[in-house]
């Protein structure tokens, strides 16, 4: 089977946990025998250009192609995604995998063109603070909306997603969750060269630093402890550093609270191996990799009481009430103060996590949905098939005439039309293209 991926940044990359999942399912199908293309955007790497690796052609058997892509704040997604998804459209795929919610607002191009398309919503990004009242959030609310109507299935990670997408749009969703590897221990030999730390001496978080993932929680209810314990808050910053400075000024005045930035490879592998406690206070999730990632290492955790958290650890670790920094504040004082207890949830932790989540069983439960089966591509053209394409065409059609009417409107008034930069053209032709997914919308029937 021949499958494209996107909606990621890029594999490989530990720039979010998208990454890290589009990487492992798609080197296991490669794995099984089928043919896997990434679709990576180009650009810069989130935590900046130091970060940046070698461009590849192939990584574990998966074909890498790279497409153009507006490097703009609010501009990256849309574009790579846009690009991504007509590459995918015009190659000779069977199966379209969108991943997340922004992204899928393009997945009628590879429907249209007779693509079987699966989309996995890592989360209701919509409702992310960074987003809250913005037009990014209508745009990744609009991606959802399209990609109820024109994706073949929809994979959730979290059962409290299944239940949204049940009331309100009446569609049924699969559950695969996110998978881990199992981890060797590594001693701290880079961690206490750089921050002078040393085994059980830290407590940690590990993630993208947005404010979802609580971090302002975590720095105030720490700061009331009396511990020599540090606390190390390791990520790097997604979009924008208001957030980060907004953390350094409240961990200001206490050098037991240490940034370490973004990390990777065996300096990461050290931070997980070597806490004392995991600490992850977000306020929303989709499905938290690091809290898989933390426990395959045999961390104690301590999170938040949402859904998304405490679907997985169950009784294997610590919870405080989501929001509440004077209850952090006592579960943190609590797993201080009580080292046995932590012992025990380390040693409950490792094999309970890895057994439970593992990659081979996602793969294998995302290449049983019916639409990842070769056996129905036959049925491309059915009537409706056939009807959803006219529509399509007259739509495009539709679309093309008025971005042509507006040109000619501005040449019948002696106006140039020039673009002295990428963003001017963007700027031009986004409304064409805003709407010829709304009329997309409007006019094709539900799935």
């Amino acid at each position: 089977m021949r499958i494209a991926m996107l909606g990621h940044k890029r594999v490989p990359s530990h720039e979010g946990g998208i990454e890290v999942v589009v990487e492992e399912l798609a080197a296991r199908m490669v794995e099984k025998g089928h043919q896997v293309t990434c679709f990576n955007r180009t650009g810069q790497h989130v935590s900046g250009k130091e970060y940046e690796v070698q461009k590849l052609d192939e990584y574990r058997g998966i074909r890498i192609r790279h497409v153009p892509t507006l490097d703009k704040k609010g501009l990256a997604a849309v574009t790579s995604s846009f690009f991504a998804s007509l590459a995918a459209a015009l190659g000779p795929y069977d199966v379209v995998h969108v991943h997340a919610e922004g992204p899928a607002a393009f997945c009628w191009l590879p429907r249209l063109f007779g693509k079987r398309v699966v989309l996995t919503v890592h989360g209701l990004d919509w409702a992310r603070d960074k987003w809250k009242g913005s037009f990014g959030s209508w745009y990744i609310h609009f991606g959802e909306k399209v990609g109820v109507r024109f994706a073949h299935e929809i994979i959730v990670l979290n059962h409290s997603n299944q239940t949204y997408f049940r009331d309100t749009y009446h569609r049924e969703t699969p559950y695969i969750p996110n998978g881990v590897n199992r981890p060797a221990y590594a001693p701290p030999e880079l961690i206490r060269e750089r921050f002078g730390l040393e085994y059980g001496s830290y407590l940690l978080f590990l993630g993208r630093l947005v404010p979802e993932k609580g971090c302002h929680h975590l720095c105030e209810a720490f700061k009331r402890l009396k511990t020599d314990k540090k606390l190390v808050i390791a990520g790097g910053v997604s979009d924008s550093g208001d957030y980060m400075n907004t953390l350094k000024a409240l961990a200001a005045g206490d050098d037991r609270i240490l940034f370490t930035d973004f990390v990777d490879g065996a300096l990461r592998d050290e931070l997980y191996s070597n806490a004392y406690l995991f600490v992850l206070p977000s306020d929303l999730e989709g499905m938290p990799l690091s809290l898989l990632e933390a426990m395959s290492y045999g961390n104690c955790v301590l999170v938040s009481d949402i859904e998304e958290c405490t679907n997985v650890i169950h009784d294997r670790g610590i919870t405080f009430r989501k929001g509440d920094v004077n209850d952090l504040e006592a579960k943190l004082r609590y797993a201080i103060e009580h080292p046995n207890a932590v012992r025990m949830f380390k040693w409950l932790s490792s094999d309970y996590i890895c057994d439970r989540f593992q990659w081979d069983k996602v793969v294998d439960a995302t290449l049983n949905l019916p639409f990842y089966h070769l056996f129905i591509l036959g049925c491309l053209y059915n009537n409706a098939s056939r009807l959803q394409i006219r529509r399509f065409s007259m739509t495009f059609f539709t679309s093309c005439v008025l971005s042509f009417a507006q040109i000619r409107v501005a040449s019948s008034v002696s106006i140039t039309i020039r673009f002295s930069t990428p963003t001017a053209a963007i700027s031009f032709f986004c409304p064409q293209i805003i709407l010829l997914c709304v009329l997309t919308v409007m006019t094709s029937p539900s799935i």
